[in-house]
């Protein structure tokens, strides 16, 4: 269930991070059931986060990582019966790198496989930190069009092609995670731009279209914050099948 690392671990268990929660045995972050971590703080102001509570870096509770192993461990059985693992989640994972690295090096050292869920905003230097622990890069691309991108999430969206880049060169396995938001995402345009950033990226295994929704509104209205897509649906059956099969005609698998 991943690549061992065999060499001595204290100053790894004991290296803290800021989480947000965790879900034991998650079904749709990675293969498999899996230990999802998710992480708090990111820099991306996506309009649709359901998650909005994960920003503030400084929220959340303070953990090591020798904890959560000691928590994991409870749940090997069922990783392993189902082909499952750990995933790191957000908020974005990136913004805690050394954490993450090291949480991933003490999975692997347990044959546990490993999955970085992330935007990929950050520096090179910041994500192959993490990527050199990762089995697999489950990468949101947020929007192809960089001017779009930077509407939809208010940041530069060059950072995650270098990451996908970089991921891709390392030999690491990628699940690109599309959100079809109508309006913003979900264009024949659209598709064959993501299209052809996906092609550029040999070990891209498929792609997951996630349906754009409305369930994290209530934590905006919460939190005292403007909705960012007020009066957006989400997308129908027949525009998430033409998408899949516009994918398909690329050559491109997507669910």
């Amino acid at each position: 269930m991943g690549r061992v690392h065999p060499e001595p671990t204290p100053d790894r268990a004991r290296r803290t991070g800021r989480i947000h929660s965790v879900e034991s045995c998650g079904a749709v972050d990675g293969p498999g059931l899996r230990f999802v971590v998710f992480v708090q703080g990111c820099p991306l102001r996506c309009r649709y986060c359901h998650n909005p509570d994960t920003w503030d870096p400084g929220q959340g509770a303070e953990v090591t990582v020798g904890s959560l192993i000691e928590e994991i461990q409870s749940y090997v059985p069922y990783m392993k019966f189902s082909g499952g693992g750990v995933t790191v989640s957000g908020g974005e994972p990136l913004l805690q790198p050394d954490f993450v690295a090291d949480l991933f090096a003490e999975c692997r050292r347990l044959f546990i496989h490993t999955a970085l869920d992330t935007s990929g905003f950050a520096p090179p230097e910041r994500a192959r930190r993490v990527l050199e622990q990762t089995d697999l890069l489950l990468l949101d691309i947020k929007h192809p069009d960089l001017l779009r991108h930077k509407a939809l999430t208010g940041v530069d969206g060059r950072p995650p092609r270098t990451t996908a880049r970089l991921a891709a060169a390392m030999g690491i396995p990628i699940w690109i995670r599309y959100v079809v938001v109508p309006g913003w995402t979900d264009s024949p345009a659209d598709v064959e731009a993501l299209a052809d950033l996906v092609q550029t990226l040999p070990t891209v295994e498929k792609v997951e279209l996630l349906p754009y929704h409305l369930l994290g509104r209530h934590k905006w209205e919460a939190l005292g914050l403007p909705y960012g897509l007020d009066g957006v649906a989400p997308p129908s059956e027949e525009t998430l099948a033409r998408i899949r099969q516009q994918l398909a005609d690329r050559g491109i698998p997507a669910d």
